[in-house]
């Protein structure tokens, strides 16, 4: 027998009850308020029938905020200072405020950012931070939509996104190392992040097509920073017989391995050819320019945000899963192994 509400309640029937009483998400019975598809007939069924039993009525639209939010994990390197540059771009072009929530190194206002947010009700957000289930679902159930820029991990196939060409960039950098005829070709990849994967898996689609072998020991796992690039290389560079090319999971990491290198006597590119990924300003201003794979942050950043203000006027769109592609750019960073 269906549960009925209390007799003695004066508040309106809430899309939660009704998702607890029907046995289903928050955000599916949103979908089907919405005319949204995605939903099983048979669940479409039950949670309208709930709907009309209870005489639930979608409450009147928020008024509009004018106000767009951007949330990211900190602003301690570059890559963040290109998002906010093209989010920039596009909500100053649409006269739309923008609200800056960063969470930190240490995430420390990871537990109240969202509160804050559904209390001043932004038109959209764009992401670059990872959200939980419960977050995503409390966004969706009070009409937030968001877009995630540079997914970190997998997300449902309706949540929207912007992206790169990851794996594309990858294999372009080890195929241009093979190419100069490099065979002891290392790689210092990333923590576990979707991206970082792809790259790693298009270095090693490069090796195999090159003929190369892929050895697990040839692959270094560190943060996406200087340091890490550093600790990562000098384990690479100490070995008997060290790479004679290194592909850094992205620019910062690849300005490590420079370092490493100049410690231990080793000029680039002559007894080592580096690549980086990302093509940040730094890569053009170190000697030797890196050899890197640009990733356009600052396009995708206006994508995901021009994306996300339509979502939030209500706009439909023909696309909500975006990739832009990635291009090989040569500096001076790589050449062909001595001997």
């Amino acid at each position: 027998m269906t549960e009925h509400p209390p007799a003695d309640t004066v508040k309106p029937v809430t899309i939660s009850y009704i998702a607890q009483t029907a046995g289903v998400s928050i955000p599916t019975v949103s979908k089907v308020i919405n005319g949204r598809s995605g939903v099983a007939a048979e669940t479409r069924a039950r949670v309208e029938a709930l709907i009309s039993q209870y005489g639930y009525r979608k409450s009147n639209p928020v008024q509009r905020t004018n106000l767009m939010e951007l949330v990211v994990d900190d602003l301690e390197h570059m890559w963040g200072l290109e998002i906010i540059r093209g989010v920039q771009r596009v909500v100053r072009e649409h006269r739309v405020g923008l609200v800056l929530t960063e969470f930190g190194p240490d995430r420390n206002t990871i537990r109240y950012w969202i509160d804050d947010t559904i209390a001043r009700r932004p038109d959209c957000i764009v992401t670059v931070a990872q959200l939980s289930d419960s977050e995503q679902n409390q966004l969706r159930a009070r009409g937030i939509p968001f877009v995630v820029l540079d997914p970190a991990s997998e997300f449902p196939e309706d949540v929207p996104f912007v992206g790169a060409t990851n794996w594309a960039g990858g294999r372009s950098a080890t195929r241009h190392l093979a190419g100069l005829g490099h065979r002891d070709i290392a790689m210092i990849s990333g923590p576990g992040h979707l991206y970082c994967q792809a790259r790693l898996d298009g270095h090693r689609s490069a090796l195999q097509a090159a003929g190369l072998p892929i050895r697990d020991h040839d692959i270094i796992r560190a943060p996406l920073t200087e340091d890490g690039g550093h600790s990562a290389a000098v384990e690479l560079l100490n070995r008997p017989r060290r790479p004679t090319a290194i592909f850094a999971g992205n620019d910062l990491q690849a300005v490590g391995v420079y370092r490493a290198a100049r410690e231990r006597g080793l000029p680039i590119p002559e007894d080592l050819s580096v690549v980086g990924f990302d093509d940040l300003p730094i890569a053009a201003m170190i000697a030797p320019g890196l050899t890197t794979v640009h990733q356009p942050l600052t396009e995708m950043a206006m994508a995901a945000t021009e994306l996300a203000l339509a979502l939030g006027r209500g706009e439909p769109v023909s696309q909500t899963g975006i990739e832009l592609a990635t291009k090989l750019v040569i500096r001076g960073s790589t050449a062909p192994p001595i001997g």
